[in-house]
């Protein structure tokens, strides 16, 4: 059964917005990262999570004209795994990120395909991380058995 928990990546504005506001955030800016012609760095602001001395709200429009001017998607997560509304949220370059996944390009046999792909993808590393800590437990027996080896020839470092 899938996690409730997985994230999505959104870079439809109506869509960020929704979920942001949902979650009563507010669009807000990073003090003293502005330069002349943009508002700096930029991030949501949720009601008891602030760092009020470190961020200022700025309006939807400015904060969507920095998220496309650095070229921004918002990895979400709708709710957490025991099914609470999650404000889990991280802004990343679109590049960083497959076309497939971000909102507003994809239609709902699209975002079936990318669960199906997703959870191909979780098997394989999920074997792959299997097999690759097989190999180094092999390896590390074959290294205790060759210094083992060694010690018994009289090759041992000496102590």
């Amino acid at each position: 059964m899938p996690s409730k928990a997985s994230s999505h990546v959104l870079t439809d504005h109506d869509e960020i917005q929704r979920w942001a506001e949902e979650r009563k955030a507010k669009p807000a800016a990073v003090r003293s990262t502005e330069n002349e012609g943009d508002i700096g760095i930029i991030r949501l602001d949720f009601p008891g999570y602030s760092a009020e001395d470190s961020l200022e709200e700025v309006s939807w429009d400015e904060w969507f004209d920095q998220f496309d001017d650095r070229n921004l998607a918002l990895v979400v997560q709708e709710d957490t795994a025991n099914g609470k509304p999650s404000n889990f949220n991280k802004l990343v370059s679109r590049d960083s990120v497959d076309d497939s996944e971000q909102s507003g390009r994809r239609s709902r046999a699209a975002s079936s395909s990318t669960k199906k792909k997703s959870k191909s993808a979780a098997k394989r590393a999920d074997s792959t991380n299997h097999s690759t800590n097989s190999g180094r437990t092999a390896s590390r027996k074959s290294q205790e058995s060759r210094s083992t080896q060694n010690k018994k020839a009289g090759r041992g470092k000496a102590a």
